[in-house]
């Protein structure tokens, strides 16, 4: 049977869930049953690696799969299955989509989580690792909704708001950094303010986002905003935004506030 409150994660690389909804699950780390479950499909072995960086093609997954555990422990919620799908970092989008979601499908019949949340069909930043495992996910999702039983009730997709795109680019262009570009893989892909459904205050626990975020050295790199201090950086992740994938319902102009309310 389901807890009270529980929620499976389901992203392609291990710091994916690093940004989007550590603050979000960081928040009902005290709640009594709360159950988290966190699902990474690659260990990320293809990931960028900083010049002089103590890490090689060969020991990167491995020292990725480290810094995942590590990083959960900062954010303060240590995961209660933390469960690796074992693909290769970059193949995602070449699995047959059956296969894969019949792994996540497992997963979430063994769980039942009340809660999944994943990537939805922008990526985030239009990786197609991404855009494969949030198409996987959603098609487990409602393959387990439809077999009966408890839980399942709610699929958000982690987002980010066009007015925080459109904000965080024009200070871009005014230091002289490339706006990103929303058709270009691996630049952040936004959605339009109207479809975000979710929008969580996790200003009080953004210093445990940061330190998890920290966590991530190998990818210090590309998470961390060149020239930004903590502070400044836990500003930027003290709001978390998601769409309400299944069920849609009108929310009537009203944003929820928590990943659980109304549940």
């Amino acid at each position: 049977m389901p807890e009270q409150r529980s929620i499976a994660v389901v992203v392609a690389h291990p710091d994916d869930d690093a940004y989007g909804c550590a603050g979000s699950i960081a928040l009902h780390a005290g709640d009594p049953g709360f159950r988290f479950v966190l699902v990474i499909a690659t260990d990320g072995a293809a990931g960028d690696i900083a010049d002089g960086f103590p890490a090689t093609r060969a020991t990167l997954g491995a020292l990725r799969r480290v810094e995942s555990r590590n990083a959960w422990a900062a954010h303060g919620v240590v995961p209660d299955r933390h469960e690796w799908l074992d693909y290769d970092d970059g193949g995602l989008a070449g699995v047959d989509p059956a296969e894969l979601a019949a792994r996540v499908e497992e997963v979430l019949l063994r769980e039942r989580p009340s809660i999944v949340c994943t990537f939805g069909p922008d990526g985030i930043t239009g990786h197609r690792d991404h855009i494969a495992i949030g198409r996987a996910t959603d098609t487990a999702f409602h393959a387990a909704r439809r077999r009966g039983g408890p839980g399942l009730v709610r699929l958000v997709h982690g987002a980010l708001r066009r007015s925080t795109f459109d904000r965080w680019n024009e200070h871009r262009r005014r230091t002289g950094a490339p706006p990103w570009d929303p058709d270009r893989e691996y630049d952040l892909h936004p959605v339009p303010d109207g479809q975000i459904d979710i929008e969580v205050d996790t200003s009080s626990v953004a210093p445990r986002i940061v330190a998890g975020l920290l966590e991530h050295r190998s990818q210090q790199h590309v998470l961390h905003p060149p020239g930004m201090d903590e502070v400044t950086w836990a500003h930027q992740v003290s709001r978390e935004h998601f769409v309400l994938a299944w069920p849609r319902q009108p929310r009537n102009g009203r944003l929820l506030t928590d990943l659980f309310e109304g549940l």
